[in-house]
């Protein structure tokens, strides 16, 4: 099977019908992060239908708990290549999407391809700098419906990252895999102290692939206090 066929057939599966236009600048999207990542290290899957499944694919899965009617504010934290980011915004063209990450020449990369690939460059925001930092700016704390984050860092580390930018009622969607139950119960505590909580630990059936994979779904119940996230490097060194 093609890659093509591949990522139009997995998409049904997880109940989108893709368009015509949609599956051409995924496919786009592929062919400019394959040249790329023969420059700098992007992602360490390089064959197309890997990509299909394992970052395209897996995107789209969010889609099974991200209700999203098209303009919502979203911010991907860590967002490396662009997952699940820059897949949602192709199918949500009117997304208000920030694409955030620490390396630069992954956001400089993104930059380039959302160029290419002719999407709303007034609707996308590329950041270059830690989750830490931003997550007391004004312009970005508790600003956004949805905070969205792949294979970062273990729940509650994660959630320090991505809570403070969601605002009151909106909810922070991490993608998980095997041990998405122990890091729910192991982030018990971070998530009441960073005004989160569980709603929903979703199962994925991911199409042609076979690991366990999980969407764990947090609401945003109450303001973040002042005190987090804490400076860049504590939440890592002392997880709360």
């Amino acid at each position: 099977m093609s890659a093509k066929n591949k990522l139009k057939t997995g998409a049904q599966e997880l109940g989108l019908d893709l368009s015509k236009e949609q599956l051409d600048i995924l496919l786009e999207y592929m062919d400019i992060l394959r040249e790329w990542n023969q420059k700098i290290n992007l992602t360490a899957i390089d064959d197309p239908e890997e990509i299909v499944v394992k970052h395209f694919l897996d995107s789209l899965s969010l889609l099974q708990t991200l209700d999203l009617s098209g303009e919502e504010r979203v911010i991907d934290i860590g967002t490396g290549a662009g997952f699940p980011g820059l897949v949602l915004k192709i199918i949500y063209p009117n997304l208000r999407l920030t694409l955030l990450d620490s390396v630069k020449k992954k956001v400089n990369f993104l930059r380039q391809a959302a160029y290419q690939l002719d999407l709303d460059l007034d609707t996308i925001e590329f950041l270059h700098g830690r989750a830490e930092d931003l997550g007391r700016n004004r312009q970005h704390r508790e600003q956004y419906d949805y905070a969205i984050a792949r294979a970062v860092a273990y729940l509650n580390i994660l959630s320090e990252y991505a809570l403070p930018f969601v605002k009151e009622g909106g909810q922070f969607i991490a993608q998980k895999g095997e041990n998405a139950k122990k890091e729910v119960v192991d982030s018990q505590v971070a998530l009441e102290k960073l005004g989160g909580e569980t709603i929903n630990l979703a199962p994925v059936d991911l199409p042609y692939n076979d690991d366990d994979r999980y969407l764990i779904v947090i609401e945003k119940i109450m303001a973040t206090t002042s005190q987090y996230p804490r400076r860049a490097g504590t939440p890592k060194k002392k997880p709360l």
